[in-house]
């Protein structure tokens, strides 16, 4: 972490902090034939972040992240998109820096934090409620990006989060992804209103999320083509209501043949369904890490989910059954980088069984 400005006048005495990531990686992705034409070709990516960090009274912060990079072709799709992807590239092959994220997090009283940003991602605003680290596939992030969905990076939103000194924590927070477009919560609206309840401790955590949504969108990073839709407008009223379980246990010490659990359990379902559509739908997700197994810090991690797949469809339809996982070896060359191969495969990814792939792909961290 790096100190970069101080200003001594008054209230504004506190320091601004940088830090930031530079992440390589190359790899390639099989199979697919409705996804990606079925092509080995190998493809590299990479995206550049600095993190900035200001308080004014010690107590708040002012966060403000900017980031660029190039994630290719092959990355950029849903089913297989980089957890560490950001595409800020151009047709002349320059890349813009730009900023992805702005929001202030202040207290409210005793043990109450306040959000309120112009562009801010969800997960900022409740507590992380998964301990699993993707080594690959973005879908794997929170336990699963299913019902949680993925906020982008151009969203407005605010939220408050109250932790007791026990552990317990409520959250509560909404985004707007167009409001910038017609408005904040208009009627082309496209937002998420998640409300978590929470109880962590050092080794456990429980957590169940309730999101509504007008025409969310997020949705699409694990989930076939016809559960991604749900809520989304084009087949129902763009109104939907869904439910996260999220639980993690960890072993008491590291190094053992136990490993970190991590699993969750998704369900979303369109308020106002149109006749022939779906109705209802439901993921699942389970994460395994084994942690200083061969060096300090390294670490194992196997992961598997069914991407939100239709359960309930109004008429003789059937969704296709998928499952997507990964397995990955991450080790530290030093203090500040590190190596992360990974091997990830899947089967009716999103709506035929034409789409099963198979991939590889190698990971490189520089910490700063």
């Amino acid at each position: 972490m790096v100190k970069i400005g101080i200003n001594k006048r008054g209230a504004f005495s506190s320091t601004t902090t940088m830090d930031g990531k530079a992440i390589m990686w190359i790899g390639g992705v099989d199979g697919g034939d409705n996804l990606t034409g079925g092509t080995e070709a190998v493809q590299t990516g990479y995206t550049y972040t600095m993190n900035l960090n200001t308080s004014f009274t010690g107590d708040d912060n002012l966060y403000v992240r900017l980031r660029g990079g190039d994630k290719g072709n092959m990355w950029e799709l849903e089913e297989t998109y980089h957890i560490d992807s950001k595409d800020t590239s151009n047709e002349a092959n320059n890349d813009s820096y730009n900023v992805d994220n702005m929001w202030y997090a202040f207290p409210v009283g005793y043990n109450i934090t306040a959000f309120l940003g112009p562009t801010i991602e969800t997960d900022y605003m409740y507590v992380t409620p998964s301990i699993y680290q993707p080594g690959f596939f973005k879908s794997m992030k929170l336990g699963g990006l299913s019902n949680f969905g993925d906020s982008h990076d151009r969203e407005v939103g605010a939220g408050f989060k109250w932790e007791t000194d026990d552990g317990f924590t409520i959250a509560s927070n909404i985004v707007d992804e167009n409001a910038n477009i017609d408005g904040i919560l208009s009627n082309n609206s496209r937002n998420k209103w998640d409300t978590q309840i929470a109880y962590t401790t050092d080794r456990w955590h429980v957590s169940a999320t309730l999101s509504n949504a007008q025409n969310w969108t997020g949705v699409v990073f694990n989930a076939t083509e016809a559960a991604a839709v749900i809520g989304s407008g084009t087949t129902d009223s763009g109104y939907s209501t869904g439910y996260a379980l999220r639980a993690y246990w960890r072993p008491l010490d590291s190094g053992t043949a136990t490993p970190e659990i991590s699993v969750g359990y998704d369900n979303k379902k369109a308020d106002n369904p149109n006749s022939g559509a779906a109705v209802e739908a439901d993921s699942y997700f389970v994460g395994l890490t084994w942690r200083d197994m061969f060096q300090s810090d390294d670490r194992i991690g196997v992961a598997v989910t069914q991407p939100l797949k239709v359960t309930w469809f109004d008429g003789p339809q059937v969704d296709v059954d998928p499952l997507v996982w990964e397995a990955y070896y991450a080790y530290k060359l030093n203090d500040s980088m590190e190596v992360r191969p990974t091997i990830f495969g899947g089967y009716d990814v999103e709506d035929s069984t034409e789409d099963d792939i198979f991939g590889a792909v190698v990971t490189t961290v520089f910490k700063f």
